[in-house]
């Protein structure tokens, strides 16, 4: 009898550890190698939606043993569920639960969206509110509407291109340079337009003057005939600990920059003010 033809919940091999199960399967790696396996496995899946077995080994090349048991075990643990009519494996209960966890500690409160929403109401533009997380920038909001909608590869959670994006660039100028050379060494400067900013020769002196007028455009670095800007938001001590953001199609922008600015600047303001403990009130206004 095949593997493939064997019944799931029945097998042997779901109650050994990944560490015992690969080191059973010959296959010998060192501990952060299991668990690099472990979550390359996770992953797989997650970017198929659903996936065999043999997908997953194929797609990974790792021996298909290995496969087997990594999946077995993120199945018994919650990780993983085993679809028995299909024999494929989908995300399961615990990808969610950590999934949601991530999603209540990071969202933006309520006085935040509210000052987000009025950006994007005021100015007529997508409007975003950024903040550092540990050693990463992510997106935490994000305010659109039909007529005036985001950049689609922007979206909750979103924390690539630090180096291309108008948010991201606000938050590494504010690093230590120390700090900053760790991120993009981790993060790489990959080009996503001709106008990318992909050397620290050319990120470097940029992120000095963004530094010192406290706004940062973007003018078709991360998108297409897209201009985006974005402003520093701080906390009681002063700290910058966020970012307001807006994008535009760039043909929208002629003659708009201060208007831009002092409006950014305003309602970065209003959401400093209410990190720094203060009630703040958002005057409300029609789309532009």
């Amino acid at each position: 009898m095949t593997r493939d033809t064997m019944d799931y919940p029945h097998s042997h091999h779901m109650k050994k550890s990944i560490a015992e199960a690969i080191a059973q399967s010959g296959d010998r790696v060192s501990n952060s190698a299991v668990i690099q396996r472990t979550f390359s496995v996770l992953e797989a899946v997650a970017a198929s939606g659903c996936a065999a077995a043999k997908t997953v080994a194929t797609r990974l090349e790792i021996p298909l043993p290995t496969v087997y048991r990594l999946l077995n075990e993120l199945a018994d643990s919650g990780y993983l569920v085993y679809l028995k009519d299909t024999k494929r494996f989908e995300l399961g209960p615990k990808c969610f639960e950590l999934g949601l966890s991530f999603q209540q500690r990071l969202v933006a409160p309520h006085p935040i969206r509210q000052i987000t929403d009025q950006l994007h109401r005021s100015l007529g533009t997508a409007a975003y509110f950024a903040i550092y997380r540990g050693s990463d920038i992510i997106l935490t909001y994000c305010s659109d509407c039909e007529k005036h909608p985001r950049l689609r590869p922007l979206r909750f959670g979103f924390h690539e291109a630090a180096h291309a994006t108008a948010f991201g660039k606000i938050l590494l100028a504010g690093m230590p340079e120390p700090q900053r050379t760790d991120y993009l060494e981790a993060r790489g400067m990959q080009v996503l337009t001709p106008q990318t900013m992909i050397s620290r020769e050319a990120l470097d002196p940029h992120l000095a003057e963004v530094a010192t007028r406290g706004i940062a455009w973007e003018h078709e670095e991360f998108l297409p005939r897209q201009t985006c800007a974005a402003v520093p938001v701080r906390n009681g001590t002063g700290m910058q600990v966020g970012a307001m953001a807006i994008s535009t199609p760039s043909s929208k922008m002629a003659g708009r920059a201060k208007l831009v600015e002092s409006t950014l600047r305003e309602h970065a303001g209003l959401a400093s003010s209410y990190l720094r403990g203060g009630s703040v009130t958002v005057p409300v206004a029609e789309h532009a």
